[in-house]
């Protein structure tokens, strides 16, 4: 599987482009729609078929590209079935699988930052979305988020991937750009080295956090494939 690492500047946001050598059949990850330009020229650029605009969540802080890719590439728009989002064409369930030309893209269900977060596995990567972060997680502190559920996700889900795994996360704000899972089992402060679920519940607990600057305008946006944004 072929991947692009794409960056939002003003959100921090990580978008992923993959796509199957040998069909040029793609997907984008987590797009978001003040770079839709961008993503439109590359993708012709490739010479590549987009055939799925996927979400990681219900982002707070930037506006999904979605539905405008929909209208461009007659793509499929894909979040989890929690999202409750009319204008998505495929709600996935934990298990699901999605196929690129002769790639598998498998769908791990990951809540706890919200209630509809999902992770996207291929072979030797997952693309976490908010949940596992470098050197970090999501918050949990609204939108449905959980802790202990959150806690569940990486350390049952993420965690029981290969060590070699490696792992692009939703954002990164200090000029990371992937890690692996064995980093983050060994070294991530929230998590790593075993820290029990006591532990990473208090350290959650003790954040105090700014909510995201476009929460009001991006949650009921992205429910509207980005579409119609108040």
């Amino acid at each position: 599987m072929n991947i692009e690492q794409l960056f939002d500047p003003t959100t921090s946001t990580y978008s992923y482009l993959l796509w199957d050598e040998k069909t040029k059949q793609a997907a984008l990850i987590d797009s978001v729609k003040e770079q839709i330009v961008r993503d439109d020229t590359l993708i012709k650029q490739l010479g590549l078929q987009l055939k799925y605009a996927l979400e990681t969540h219900i982002h707070a802080d930037h506006i999904t590209g979605s539905g405008l890719l929909r209208k461009a590439f007659n793509c499929q728009v894909a979040v989890h079935k929690n999202s409750d989002v009319e204008c998505a064409d495929i709600l996935l369930c934990d298990g699901d699988t999605l196929k690129l030309g002769e790639e598998t893209i498998n769908i791990i269900y990951t809540p706890g930052h919200t209630n509809t977060d999902i992770s996207y596995q291929i072979k030797g990567a997952v693309f976490s979305g908010d949940a596992l972060l470098i050197n970090g997680c999501g918050r949990t502190d609204f939108q449905s988020g959980d802790a202990k559920t959150l806690y569940y996700s990486i350390t049952q889900k993420l965690f029981t991937l290969d060590d070699e795994t490696r792992v692009y996360p939703g954002h990164d704000y200090h000029g990371f750009t992937s890690t692996t899972i064995g980093r983050e089992k060994n070294f991530n402060p929230r998590l790593g080295n075993n820290r029990s679920e006591e532990e990473f519940v208090a350290i959650m607990n003790a954040l105090i956090l700014d909510p995201p600057a476009r929460i009001d305008v991006a949650v009921p946006g992205n429910q509207q494939c980005g579409l119609k944004v108040v």
